[in-house]
């Protein structure tokens, strides 16, 4: 009986269908990593903004939640985003307030995200393992941890999601050009830019992927058929280099790019922006300093935490050293062009997609950097990584050995640091407790920590640490609204308002500051203040359900005193 039959219908059952064998490795190893999530609860950093205190989302999927989420108004330091909006009200259409299944959302979209991650590219190389192992990478590396346990995040992982289904359909019609493909893929860009405006620098993506692995700009095969052109007479040569279909087919997305900028810029337009307090230099040396940094934490992915303070100032040695270190590795990728085409592409990828990031241009909050908004330019370097080593190592001996054995290594312990990261977003008094660990200076932090101390009734240790915030930085807003709430809820109703009203000079437009100095008001007595204050806030958010009621319930208290006045 000959034993190799049947090994060998084993070996080819498992290649046949080993993409099948790999998406469920994927989707297993994924769950493992994450699984805890869903015991996790919702943080007080803009988990607030878009779905605890929200009440239009809290609403669920109605009409009247869909209009709210497509229009500018009603949003507090957000930009137009309506998909994202629609998400979360489905959420709580399904689920309430339960923080565990919020996170269960999240964490399918990034599976998602990784399976088509490496769908696409097994389909653009025919390169299982490499594919796979960028994916893997993608779906297990600690810095995406904050993407996927971050309910305020869907936002990421929501428009990656379609982003990758528009670089599936992109491949899809590449394959076989035709209105319908064309159409479809350019659907997908529409849902992406409409859930997060990131999206902006896709075509430039997809035109890189023209070159490699679609190698579509080499003439002859922008019709689909691969033979070569044995005479090139100039015109040839020229569509060789500038090659008008591929950007013709990309007019209408960059038109899209260019809209949703546009969209973004008009909805952000009224609100607090910190670009006139950081000079263009600084942002400039912090962006180039950033690039180093996301390369670094991809690299050793130590320290990373939710929320890095922008710098003060940034030494001219590190924003020099990076600039260099930048041009070079560009002129390297540049040179190795065409013996590692993957190279200058993947370098390109990972420079391009974190432009819109960088905080050249800045809007509310803004970070010196972000883990999350690494999210998809490390998918570049990741690229790199997978087909530059085998490339290196194609002279060792036993290569395939070495390379198998050091993937399991890395993997394991990417999956152990993961894990150990993950267990930092269980609640908001672990996040800011790590995120103080490896900060300074860090206002944000101290305050979210404080507001965390303050919902466990460590009221007094709240109340501390918002005065050594102020004691630093006297115009932090928040830090003087919780202030005022942390007064508020001792009864201390003079140094509470003072406070509201501190944070209502520094921010005249701080709609809860309005709401609470109201309430204060009431306590005090002072009803006509109150009402003024709740009216000020319902002109810059109409649509707040809280503040209505609270209007409507003060006014009939005011009634009630007149009539009392009044008498018999």
């Amino acid at each position: 009986m000959n034993k190799s039959r049947p090994d060998s219908a084993k070996k080819a059952f498992f290649i046949k269908y080993r993409d099948v064998w790999g998406c469920l490795f994927l989707v297993v190893i994924t769950l493992t990593v994450y699984w805890p999530v869903q015991n996790y609860d919702f943080v007080n950093f803009d988990d607030t903004l878009y779905v605890t205190e929200n009440t239009h989302i809290q609403e669920g999927l109605t009409l009247k939640s869909v209009i709210w989420a497509f229009s500018f108004s009603g949003k507090e330091n957000t930009y137009w985003q309506p998909v994202t909006w629609l998400s979360h009200a489905l959420d709580c259409q399904l689920y309430g307030l339960q923080p565990g299944k919020h996170h269960l959302t999240g964490l399918m979209f990034h599976i998602a995200n990784s399976l088509l991650l490496f769908m696409v590219f097994k389909w653009m190389t025919g390169a299982f393992w490499r594919s796979a192992f960028v994916a893997m990478l993608f779906a297990i590396h600690p810095i995406n941890v904050d993407s996927v346990a971050w309910v305020a995040e869907r936002k990421n992982v929501l428009s990656t999601f379609f982003w990758m289904l528009t670089m599936l359909t992109y491949v899809y019609y590449t394959k076989k050009p035709a209105l319908g493909r064309y159409l479809l893929t350019f659907l997908m860009y529409v849902l992406g830019l409409l859930t997060k405006p990131m999206l902006v620098t896709l075509p430039f993506v997809l035109l890189l992927l023209d070159y490699w692995p679609l190698k579509r700009l080499l003439y002859g095969q922008l019709s689909g058929n691969g033979n070569k052109v044995r005479k090139k007479t100039l015109v040839s040569r020229f569509k060789e280099f500038l090659p008008f279909q591929l950007i013709v087919e990309k007019i209408p997305f960059f038109i899209l790019s260019g809209l949703s900028i546009g969209l973004s810029a008009l909805s952000v337009q009224e609100k607090a922006s910190l670009a006139t307090l950081v000079p263009m230099d600084l942002r400039i040396s912090n962006a180039l300093v950033s690039y180093i940094k996301y390369i670094g934490n991809m690299i050793w992915p130590q320290g990373l935490t939710v929320f890095y303070p922008y710098p003060r100032i940034v030494p001219a040695w590190e924003t020099i050293g990076a600039l260099l270190l930048l041009v070079c590795v560009s002129v390297m990728a540049i040179r190795s062009v065409k013996r590692a085409p993957y190279f200058i592409i993947g370098w390109l990828w990972f420079l391009g997609t974190l432009v819109p990031v960088l905080g050249l241009v800045q809007t509310g909050l803004w970070p010196a950097m972000a883990d999350r908004f690494a999210y998809v330019p490390l998918i570049g370097l990741f690229v790199v990584f997978a087909w530059g080593v085998p490339q290196i190592c194609q002279s060792w001996r036993h290569r395939t050995i070495w390379i198998s054995a050091s993937a399991v290594f890395l993997l394991l312990i990417l999956t152990t640091v993961t894990w150990k990261q993950l267990g930092y977003w269980k609640t908001s008094m672990t996040l800011f407790e790590h995120n103080l660990r490896f900060t300074s200076n860090n206002n944000v932090a101290h305050n979210n920590l404080g507001v965390a101390l303050d919902e466990q009734g460590r009221t007094e240790e709240a109340i501390e640490l918002f005065s050594q915030v102020l004691a630093i930085k006297p115009d932090y807003v928040k830090a003087q609204y919780t202030l005022g709430n942390a007064l508020n809820k001792q009864g201390r109703i003079e140094e509470a308002i003072e406070h509201y009203l501190e944070a209502l000079r520094i921010k005249p437009d701080y709609v809860k500051a309005h709401n609470n100095l109201a309430t204060a008001l009431v306590r005090k007595g002072n009803i006509e203040g109150a009402i003024a204050h709740f009216q000020k806030a319902l002109r810059i958010n109409p649509d707040n359900i809280i503040i209505k009621n609270n209007l409507k319930k003060t006014l009939v208290m005011q009634q009630k005193a007149e009539e009392k006045g009044k008498g018999p």
